[in-house]
């Protein structure tokens, strides 16, 4: 716990050291918040947790960026990929809490006739996706534009999709329409159990993907060699 620890640390203060893109990943989910905040109040909730996402997400492509030059140093220190990885992920998750949090506020203040707990639901599970989800598109895509163009690829997918598509329902941000149609709509509760699942389901598979490169980015740049007595 110790070495996640202090990943999770140096992940932070990676995080912190980008304090204007800090700034602007926190007022994203407002503007998109107040894109439909006139006309569409259950829009707005919609529109808030996929601008969450988004943030979290972007934050999570740059931690996964900036790790590539400290893993050799601490490879040699002893940490394994676990600890590589489970750091950072502990780091973002924290990340996205604080990120949250004003948000479930502004919605507790503003909107009215919700099901609040499935709208802090829906935020718990952007939380948990959206890091693995940037982690994972910095590992295919090392370059931070590329990854930052597929996620506005992703994010706006997911907001002009059909939801009943088969398109919409595999890209990783569809449950929280389902769960926010629950909580907004007052629908039935296969709405929420669908959107649970499909959460649930999108951490795991994302998770698998960043231990499953993390652990041949390792091996293939390999850092300690022992070399054969003679």
């Amino acid at each position: 716990m110790t070495k996640i620890g202090t990943v999770c640390e140096m992940a932070l203060r990676e995080l912190l050291r980008r304090r204007a893109v800090l700034v602007i990943l926190l007022l994203l989910p407002l503007a998109f918040y107040l894109s439909r905040r006139g006309d569409h109040l259950g829009q707005s909730i919609r529109f808030v947790c996929l601008g969450l996402g988004w943030a979290l997400s972007t934050a999570a492509l740059f931690a996964g960026n900036a790790s590539r030059g400290l893993e050799p140093r601490l490879r040699l220190s002893g940490y394994r990929g676990r600890h590589l990885c489970l750091g950072r992920l502990v780091a973002l998750w924290l990340t996205g809490a604080v990120l949250a949090a004003p948000y479930f506020v502004l919605v507790l203040v503003d909107q009215h006739d919700v099901r609040y707990g499935s709208i802090a639901l829906i935020m718990a599970l952007t939380i948990l996706v959206s890091a693995p989800f940037g982690l994972a598109l910095s590992a295919v895509l090392p370059r931070e534009l590329e990854g930052t163009l597929v996620l506005l690829a992703v994010v706006g997918l997911q907001m002009m999709a059909d939801p009943e598509s088969p398109l919409a329902r595999v890209l990783p941000f569809w449950f929280s329409r389902e769960i926010g149609t629950y909580a907004i709509d007052h629908v039935g509760a296969a709405y929420l159990a669908r959107g649970l699942v499909h959460g649930v389901l999108s951490a795991v598979a994302l998770l698998a993907v960043v231990a499953i490169a993390t652990r041949i980015r390792l091996r293939r740049h390999s850092h300690v060699r022992f070399l054969s007595a003679r």
